[in-house]
């Protein structure tokens, strides 16, 4: 029986996410990407600022995400690869997001994840860990 391959995040070339916020993420690779980093449709929902109906929707009809949406999903997957190669352990990292954060005003870093600020901010506070740097 065959290994299952190991999910690889995007890469950071920035004309490569370019190209692909401009053509839209297919409901594949999001789909393949919540699997990865344990994120259910109802939070996608509310980060995205759409319906799970609608992300249900992207799937049945093949559809690809608009180029707000697919920014926001790279967005998120960056943050994510940056967190896991800062904690080393992906369980840690996880279990960071859902932990409420002094440094973030008292609230999870997961729930910051609906505004391009807020991404910025979580992604900020990574390189302060990062950097044994801790407020």
């Amino acid at each position: 029986m065959a290994k299952p391959k190991k999910y690889k995040f995007v890469d950071d070339d920035m004309a490569h996410l370019t190209s692909m916020v401009r053509d839209g993420l297919s409901y594949n690779y999001f789909s393949t990407l919540s699997d990865r980093i344990h994120v259910g449709m109802q939070e996608w929902a509310d980060y995205l600022h759409i319906s799970e109906r609608t992300i249900q929707r992207y799937k049945k009809e093949g559809k690809v995400f608009d180029p707000v949406s697919s920014e926001k999903i790279i967005l998120v997957e960056l943050l994510y690869k940056k967190g896991v190669d800062v904690f080393e352990i992906e369980d840690n990292f996880y279990t960071w997001m859902d932990t409420k954060s002094i440094a973030l005003g008292g609230v999870k870093p997961k729930d910051m994840l609906d505004t391009s600020f807020g991404i910025t901010m979580v992604y900020d506070e990574l390189g302060r860990i990062e950097h044994g740097i801790f407020a």
